[in-house]
Parts: structure tokens; sequence; C-alpha cells
């Protein structure tokens, strides 16, 4: 019996007991909801009070890879200051933490006259 328990529990089997149930809760949803009647601009795009023209938004990744940088340089910059040793060679974090600081301001005004 305890084997059962523990198969049962399993993350995979679990993963699928639960998609399961939500689906039969998403199918017995759709079932009882009212059915969509496409009158007017009831499927048109709307904003505060404004309509919105159509189209595909188009996405970029500048911003994405600066808060990507900024990020990795803020965590390796953690990492290292937390595992120095302790002595007289913990002082070089703090050059370091200004040499990380001069990094990112240089980042951050790059950033700005692009």
């Amino acid at each position: 019996m305890k084997n059962w328990i523990e198969i049962f529990l399993s993350p995979p089997l679990a993963f699928l007991v639960f998609l399961a149930i939500f689906y039969i809760i998403y199918f017995l949803a759709g079932r009882l909801a009212p059915k969509l009647n496409a009158v007017g601009g009831k499927l048109k795009t709307y904003h505060c009070g404004e309509d919105i023209p159509g189209g595909k938004p188009q996405f970029g990744y500048k911003l994405f890879f600066f808060i990507a940088l900024f990020f990795t340089m803020m965590h390796v910059a953690a990492l290292v200051v937390a595992t120095l040793p302790a002595g007289p060679i913990a002082y070089l974090g703090l050059f370091y933490l200004g040499m990380i600081f001069l990094a990112i301001m240089a980042l951050i005004t790059r950033n700005q006259h692009d």
C-alpha cells in the first residue's frame, strides 16, 4: 500500500492527475459559460476609452540585454564579495565593488545615449 502512495505522489504522476482535474474543470466551465455574441465593437481592442488600431507589436531585445547584463554584474559582484576570505585581502572587495560601480555607471550612461 505504501508503494502505491509513493507512486501516486511522484511529481510526474501528480502533474498528470492535476492536469486532468483542471482540464475537466476547464471543460465544464466552458459548457456553463454563456455563448459569445459578436455584436458591435465587442471584440475590438479597447483601452481607457480609446480605440486602438490593430497591428502586430514589434518587441526588441535591447532593454532585455541591458537588464540581463546589469543583473549578471550585480549577482557576480555579490557572489565574489560574499566569498572573499577574511583578513587583509578582504579590502580588495572594496576595490572590486568600486570597479563594479564604475562598470554599472558606464552601462547606464551608455544606454541613455543610444
